[in-house]
């Protein structure tokens, strides 16, 4: 069997980008929760969402489509950095036979984009390998928003308050 026929075979959502986007965030794929959803970070335990928008100091929503509207509102793009794979479950580590996005046309079509933060190390170890060594934009590692990442919310919010000099 083909590998792009295998029944763990998942694949990401379409990125969140608008023309007038500054930053890129970058996770690694969807797991299991967001794919049953079909939204980003849908996990209720995953701290994406909570970080974003105490970031900005705004009340937390849980419809989804008010928080794609803050995510443009505020010119935050998002998107994985892996566009399928083979993967049991949500773990990263049980990640296989990826096959990248294309982070680098994405770049190009939106150039009003200035940095890139990726959500954990497996989003930036996989951006490394498209983008290589270099990158015309910086890069930064942020802490995973993942449940499994275990630092407490306080550090990974003052972590991610670095993409803010870049809005």
């Amino acid at each position: 069997m083909n590998f792009k026929e295998s029944p763990n075979r998942i694949s990401s959502f379409d990125p969140i980008v608008s023309e007038d986007s500054k930053i890129l965030i970058l996770g690694s794929v969807p797991g299991a929760k967001s794919l049953e959803m079909q939204e980003y970070y849908a996990h209720p335990q995953n701290q994406f969402w909570k970080i974003i928008f105490h970031l900005f100091n705004e009340n937390l929503t849980s419809d989804y489509g008010e928080k794609l509207e803050f995510l443009k509102r505020n010119n935050i793009a998002l998107w994985d950095v892996i566009d399928t794979c083979e993967r049991k479950g949500s773990l990263d580590s049980e990640i296989r036979n990826e096959e990248a996005n294309d982070i680098q046309q994405l770049l190009q079509n939106y150039p009003s984009i200035k940095a890139i933060f990726c959500n954990g190390q497996k989003s930036f170890k996989n951006l490394q390998k498209i983008m290589g060594k270099e990158c015309a934009i910086p890069i930064f590692v942020l802490p995973s928003t993942s449940p499994l990442h275990t630092i407490s919310f306080e550090k990974k919010l003052r972590e991610w308050e670095i993409l803010k000099s870049f809005l």
